[in-house]
């Protein structure tokens, strides 16, 4: 059974912030953007969270994205390499080996910020950080070590050679990092970069920023002010400034909304599906409301070093001890997908053979006592006689994370599971608790991914962060299988689509049996938007709306 007063509680919460007063829009040079987390870093290759990529969409731009319509486009480059335009080809490395070469041909009006103009010299910059283990936190480490080499022909021209027949070879491009601000302090010392970087030390330096905007002021866990680049020479962005509050408090951003604090909330990393929801039956008339389903992984990441967790029959019974369905019926009216795996429906490799889980105490009830356990006056006890004690932890101020982690709680504790919750806040969950293994149990938080993309990041065993690896990776839960690692190398450098069809089968099929995470649902963004805003466009994967923010205007 579910706390029906915990939905109510959320219902009376909706009701006491409409009784707040209503403001217009602000200015109209000045757009200013509501998001729930400040970025966990600055620095564009070092930091991956949404909040981040959020937020640095919008003065840094990277080589490869997928763009609205889920295909690759480049932003720095005149063409995205492919076989078909001749510009990536098959070869044969020296040691045998297949490989792939790219020929990529930069545009001709690119600078940073401080009018210095951006060339291969960056894009090498750029290439020398993301494949260098010695540099601390690098999330792509394990992906970038693809590139075998990068070979500048002039300011203009390179290649890239892979040492692999990779699927995804048209985005493994390296982008560019300003040379002329990053390199000396890369180069004297790799192994202290994500702290000496001016990302860091001196974020309103003009020469980091390469997008239609740069940075002008900040306030670490508060807000960001961007203005626009006057060296930009794309698409003029119709607003002057864009600033970016951060209110932790889902609940508060809200009421910042209300009273005209902020003109709107971001999708993608903002308010969640039932608080929108709400706002827009009390709302309706005074804002836009968008929803776009997508590739956002709602989950439980397990620690498998906690001698529970380790347990697979454990992780079956936890699983169908919880009834997910319920929750995304009360909490998102079924708007929101349940989760089996971590691919979504949406995505082109989605397979829908693997087993699933209903809510089924007595099933639980099996699975817990084949992995060694039994019930002592209605506690859940080891082979040792120890009650079961677990920790849940996820980002703090997150109402809704806050709500299905009492429920969790409430469902496991019928099972005799005693959970403690503890959060933390977001820029310290995801810039060191998860990146340095720290969590003891279960840790709730979302994934992205980019269309059709293998989750090698996440469950290669060699993507486990470790202090000799300097953290690289995200494999948090620690997850190693070898038929796993088998299959993710396998489709990798499977180009034939029937293939690389039968390879994600196989991948989704093994993952809901090992259940590395306990699955929840795939998340919508939801969109709260002044009626006078237009040109912002949803993309339900991994590359935010903010990268056409040149596009967004006033309408007058």
């Amino acid at each position: 059974m579910v706390n029906n007063s915990l939905f109510h509680w959320v219902k009376q919460l909706g009701c006491a912030l409409f009784l707040m007063p209503f403001f217009s829009p602000v200015t109209a040079d000045t757009l200013k953007i509501g998001i729930s987390q400040y970025p966990t870093g600055l620095n564009p290759v070092l930091d991956s969270s949404v909040a981040g990529s959020y937020v640095q969409s919008v003065y840094w731009r990277p080589m490869m994205i997928y763009g609205k319509e889920w295909q690759p486009i480049c932003h720095l480059c005149i063409n995205v390499p492919t076989f078909e335009n001749g510009l990536a080809k098959k070869v044969r490395l020296e040691d045998g080996r297949e490989g792939i070469e790219l020929s990529v041909e930069l545009k001709k009006d690119l600078f940073w910020a401080d009018g210095t103009p951006l060339t291969t010299k960056d894009v090498l910059l750029g290439y020398q950080i993301s494949t260098d283990k010695r540099v601390k936190g690098n999330p792509g480490f394990e992906e970038d070590q693809t590139i075998e080499r990068l070979e500048i022909l002039d300011d203009q021209r390179f290649t890239v050679l892979l040492n692999k027949r990779v699927f995804n070879y048209r985005t493994l491009v390296p982008s560019a990092m300003p040379d002329h601000v990053e390199g000396d302090i890369y180069r004297s010392d790799p192994e202290n970069y994500d702290k000496k970087t001016r990302y860091v030390t001196a974020p309103e330096t003009l020469g980091l920023y390469n997008g239609p905007f740069r940075i002008e002021k900040y306030a670490t866990g508060s807000f960001i002010n961007v203005t626009k680049n006057t060296h930009w020479n794309g698409k003029q962005p119709y607003f002057d400034r864009i600033s970016f509050k951060t209110v932790g408090n889902t609940a508060a951003l809200e009421a910042h909304l209300l009273s005209g604090s902020v003109d709107m909330i971001a999708g993608e990393s903002g308010l969640t599906l039932d608080q929108v929801l709400k706002m827009e039956d009390r709302l309706q008339g005074k804002y836009q409301f968008l929803y776009e389903p997508g590739l956002l992984y709602e989950h439980l990441d397990v620690n498998l070093d906690n001698p529970h967790l380790s347990k697979k029959a454990f992780r079956k019974g936890l699983i169908l001890s919880i009834d997910r369905q319920l929750l995304v019926d009360k909490l998102f009216e079924g708007k929101q997908i349940l989760a089996h795996t971590d691919t979504s429906p949406r995505d082109i490799g989605f397979s829908d053979d693997v087993v699933t889980y209903s809510y089924d105490p007595k099933a639980a009830k099996a699975q817990f006592q084949l992995a060694g356990y039994r019930t002592k006056n209605g506690i859940l006890v080891d082979q040792n006689g120890q009650a079961v004690q677990l920790e849940l932890m996820s980002t703090a101020g997150n109402k809704t994370r806050e709500l299905v982690q009492q429920v969790l709680q409430s469902q496991w504790k019928q099972m005799g599971i005693q959970v403690t919750i503890n959060n933390q806040p977001a820029r310290v969950f995801f810039g060191q608790t998860l990146k340095e293994r720290k969590h003891k149990g279960l840790a709730l938080f979302a994934w992205y991914s980019a269309p059709e993309s293998p989750p090698e990041t996440t469950l290669h065993s060699e993507n486990i962060p470790t202090e000799s690896n300097n953290w690289g990776g995200q494999n948090y839960a620690g997850y190693k299988n070898p038929q796993m690692d088998k299959l993710l190398d396998e489709i990798e450098v499977a180009l034939d689509e029937d293939k690389r069809e039968t390879l994600f089968a196989d991948i989704q099929r093994i993952y809901a049996d090992d259940l590395p995470a306990i699955p929840l649902y795939f998340r919508s963004d939801s969109f709260v938007l002044p009626l006078w805003l237009r040109g912002v466009t949803p993309t339900g994967h991994m590359f935010p709306s903010t990268h056409w923010i040149e596009e967004w205007y006033r309408a007058e």
